[in-house]
């Protein structure tokens, strides 16, 4: 049966697909059609002619064994094979050819989006927003001529995308998928905000300041914690930039979201306090290293501050350091602590007139005693 193979290598080879792949693909592809036709033999295999532009089916028929008493039910023996291409397969097999063509450029096609996209994982990208009517949870991203997608579970809930807008996402995942290469984009990832700073901020790429750790409830508000790797540099001052110019080009990313940027360090109870910010701790009692769990001190008046609208600057703290910490009033801790040393130094004194008293007292004169004896 004869095929334009010449054509077809040809025509793979533009998309830098090799001509033993397509042979490869085809022979299986004329195999699995010529076991549909009727009557056809359950073994057989297909042999491509390139020189000729042509391919064969060979066949063999199962022979069925004598049982015997060593086998009662002898496995069927294969024949000689034959020559059992249809005659009438040619219209089969150009249909079966194209689409061979179709799903090894699908294929190829794939690979290519695959390995340009499976290196940008944990990444920053941009693209342009694509709504789609039949998908309405998830928002599309073209990325030049491929779509990442944007789960709900990836998206801020306060944020509203337009069909058209140019938007930053995190790449959080490239993987294969049944439908070809799935690219999961995020915007609510922590992960985010370090490559939005990555951009703003040369000493971070330079390796001059390190971002140690970062919570986020996004939409609302991120936590920063960050520290210098080098003599004269100010972590802060960094990340914030001249006249705030740094944090505001990232904030100008992530909408109304604010951005507290702390300074990390190895001491808990520094770390903890420093979490804290805005508001200002007196003291941090670590209450357990083993359970990580840490007691800060607050003035009355910044209380709130401290535990922040709804619990959250308390909540992103603790997500921050990895700590539970408990916040409590310093003043109280003050009036307790002197209220433990007025009753201590009560003790002291009922303890120190006892004593007094048992000086005081008069001494028994020892004949006045033999005398009672007697």
């Amino acid at each position: 049966m004869e095929l334009d193979l010449a054509g077809m290598h040809q025509l793979v080879a533009e998309q830098g697909i090799d001509a033993e792949t397509l042979d490869g693909a085809l022979a299986e592809a004329l195999r699995m059609a010529y076991l549909k036709t009727p009557h056809a033999a359950k073994h057989a295999r297909v042999v491509i002619d390139n020189r000729a532009g042509s391919f064969t089916v060979w066949a063999r028929d199962e022979i069925k064994q004598e049982p015997t008493e060593d086998d009662p039910h002898p496995a069927p023996q294969l024949g000689e094979e034959y020559d059992d291409t249809p005659k009438d397969f040619g219209r089969l097999a150009a249909a079966t050819a194209r689409q061979v063509i179709a799903q090894l450029f699908r294929s190829a096609e794939d690979e290519k989006i695959f390995g340009a996209f499976s290196g940008q994982k944990g990444r920053l990208i941009t693209g342009v927003v694509q709504q789609d009517a039949n998908d309405t949870s998830n928002v599309h991203i073209a990325v030049g001529d491929v779509e990442a997608l944007l789960p709900r579970r990836e998206q801020v809930p306060s944020e509203r995308y337009r069909h058209g807008e140019r938007l930053r996402v995190y790449v959080v995942n490239v993987a294969r998928g049944l439908k070809g290469p799935e690219i999961i984009v995020s915007r609510s990832h922590p992960e985010l905000v370090r490559r939005l700073f990555e951009r703003e901020v040369p000493e971070l790429v330079s390796g001059a300041v390190s971002i140690m750790a970062i919570a986020r409830e996004a939409g609302a508000r991120s936590k920063i914690a960050v520290r210098a790797n080098a003599e004269g540099v100010n972590p802060k001052g960094a990340l914030i930039g001249p006249g705030g110019a740094r944090v505001r080009a990232v904030m100008e990313n992530l909408g109304p979201e604010k951005i507290d940027i702390v300074d990390w360090s190895a001491d808990p109870a520094k770390f903890v306090a420093a979490a804290l910010s805005p508001a200002v701790a007196t003291g941090v009692q670590v209450v357990s290293e083993k359970n990580r769990t840490a007691i800060a001190f607050i003035h009355d008046d910044q209380l709130s501050l401290a535990i922040g609208k709804e619990g959250q600057n308390a909540r992103l703290s603790a997500k921050l350091t990895g700590w539970k910490i408990g916040i409590e009033s310093s003043e109280a801790r003050a009036k307790a602590q002197a209220a433990k040393e007025q009753s201590g130094e009560h003790v002291s004194a009922a303890q120190d007139e006892t004593r007094a008293a048992g000086n005081d007292a008069p001494a028994k004169d020892p004949s006045s005693e033999n005398e009672a004896r007697s």
